[in-house]
């Protein structure tokens, strides 16, 4: 097990003060999120994608994440890594933020680029930046548990410089929907600062070694990530090297204009890589995983996934009307059909305990 040194009290209450404003977030946003669209397309009467639709609370989910990370991270840290496409789904809600801390993608090419792009704006504005990574339309049932490992993450980000420390949700089921990480050995105890090295990412499998997983205590891959943007670079250098140079050479030099019609030439030629596969399945050596126990979490990757989310949130919606859920604004019969629970004949008022006008 990894835990961080030892220091005065003094010291490491000095040390955590600095290292507050060496904290960088970054929120990936750039997906098409096709597979929640059936249900986005009721919602919102277009094919927007999950994390710029108000689905719970009547808010965005890109809202409810930058209001998550805001208490561990100052809001003039946060970068959003976007896609030009889908300027008119964040135009309003984002006005505020400076352009500076947009990183808007020609197209959506996958999480490699949007990440790569980020943490290279991060190094030239602070070299001793720690940055975490947070998908945008991701849903905790716990965010204080969820809050309070980032908090322990940072600091063994900060204690393990050279490495990056991903963030895994206890696994509540064999789920066979989600990646899946499998740790070095067993996490017990966490006593507020405990991670383990990674031994190997597991994508999708199939249920008979999902519930190996499950039973051995693996974790689900929640994609947040949290190391210094030095260690990132190191192992996206390592994985992909003429990537990496590409970015650099064009991000290097001239003006946004110029570095803009530059960064179009290399997205023109991308196969969309994925950062999980392309990068983090061969650095495990450099990777440890964080517990953040069983916080809830949902990727909301598709209806059924989302209407359970949504039974567990309290919010009511903006867009509610008469003869809808409560909570979501869809019928009952759009609620089931989205859910799959149409099929196995069970009422929606008692699987899936919604709540609906009288």
């Amino acid at each position: 097990m990894h835990h961080p040194g030892g220091n005065s009290t003094e010291a490491q209450g000095q040390q955590h003060v600095g290292s507050k404003r060496n904290r960088w977030g970054v929120i990936l946003a750039g997906g098409d999120g096709t597979r929640l669209q059936p249900l986005t397309r009721l919602a919102c009467g277009d094919n927007r994608p999950k994390q710029f639709c108000p689905l719970l609370s009547g808010e965005t989910l890109l809202s409810h994440t930058r209001q998550r990370i805001a208490q561990a991270i100052d809001p003039d840290r946060v970068l959003f890594a976007l896609t030009r496409k889908h300027e008119q789904f964040y135009r309003e809600s984002l006005a505020c933020i400076p352009g500076s801390q947009k990183i808007v993608q020609p197209r959506n090419q996958g999480t490699l680029p949007a990440i790569l792009w980020s943490l290279l704006h991060v190094y030239r504005a602070d070299k001793h930046g720690l940055v975490a990574f947070f998908p945008s339309d991701h849903y905790f049932g716990n965010e204080g548990a969820f809050l309070r490992t980032i908090e322990r993450s940072f600091e063994l980000a900060r204690q393990n410089p050279d490495s990056v420390i991903l963030l895994g949700a206890g696994a509540e089921r064999p789920e066979t929907e989600y990646g899946w990480i499998e740790p070095e050995q067993a996490i017990e105890g966490m006593d507020g600062y405990d991670a383990v090295r990674v031994r190997r990412f597991w994508e999708k499998p199939p249920l008979e070694t999902a519930r190996k997983l499950w039973e051995q205590g693996c974790f689900w891959n929640t994609f947040v990530m949290i190391g210094s943007a030095a260690a990132f670079l190191a192992i996206i250098r390592d994985a992909t090297p003429l990537l990496a140079e590409e970015f650099q050479a064009a991000l290097s030099s001239g003006g946004q204009d110029d570095q803009q019609q530059k960064i179009r030439v290399v997205y023109d030629h991308l196969d969309s890589p994925d950062f999980s596969r392309a990068v983090l399945a061969v650095s495990t050596e450099k990777l440890l995983v964080a517990s953040c126990g069983e916080v809830g979490w949902s990727d909301l990757g598709e209806p059924g996934r989302f209407i359970s989310a949504l039974t567990e949130n309290s919010g009511e919606n903006s867009w509610v009307a008469a003869g809808v859920c409560s909570k979501c604004g869809l019928t009952r019969e759009q609620i089931v059909t989205l859910s799959g629970h149409g099929e196995a004949g069970v009422a929606p008022s008692e699987s899936l305990a919604l709540t609906f006008p009288a």
